[in-house]
């Protein structure tokens, strides 16, 4: 089970990203070209949040299972000072829960303007500071805080 939720976690990381990135640059374009708020902007808004939300429901209940995080609670002086295993209890789970929290204020402000201007600029600004957020958490290849390869 672990292993298979490693991976759809891994996927569905994938997936957020391409939904917010796809989502960020339709809202760009709304408010700079004064576009309508059409059902493809508010789905692209709605679906953006819900496959965010399947990641975080993914995550969480890696996070109950991952030998790592049970490690590190059940060891937490020897394991605070192994960055790698405090990455993922502590940083990697706080910044993502963050960073979907953000993603869902964004998007139920979004849905309640009346104007479309409004819709795109409130979408614009709240999913590009998850956006950031999540990019700052993924613990990618590069990182110095943990690293992790694109697929698992």
């Amino acid at each position: 089970m672990y292993v298979t939720l490693i991976f759809l976690h891994s996927l569905f990381r994938w997936l957020v990203l391409v939904s917010l990135v796809v989502a960020i640059v339709r809202a760009y374009l709304g408010v700079n070209q004064l576009k309508p708020f059409s059902k493809t902007d508010n789905a692209i808004r709605h679906w953006t949040a819900t496959i965010a939300h399947i990641q975080l429901v993914l995550g969480i209940i890696l996070y109950t299972k991952s030998p790592i995080i049970k490690y590190f609670w059940k060891e937490t002086e020897e394991t605070s000072s192994n960055w790698d295993v405090a990455f993922f209890a502590l940083f990697h789970a706080f910044l993502m829960f963050s960073a979907v929290v953000v993603l869902t204020v964004g998007s139920s402000l979004a849905k309640r303007k009346s104007e479309d201007g409004e819709k795109f600029r409130t979408m614009l600004i709240w999913f590009s500071i998850a956006l950031f957020i999540i990019f700052i958490a993924i613990p990618w290849p590069f990182s110095p805080l943990s690293s992790r390869p694109y697929f698992r």
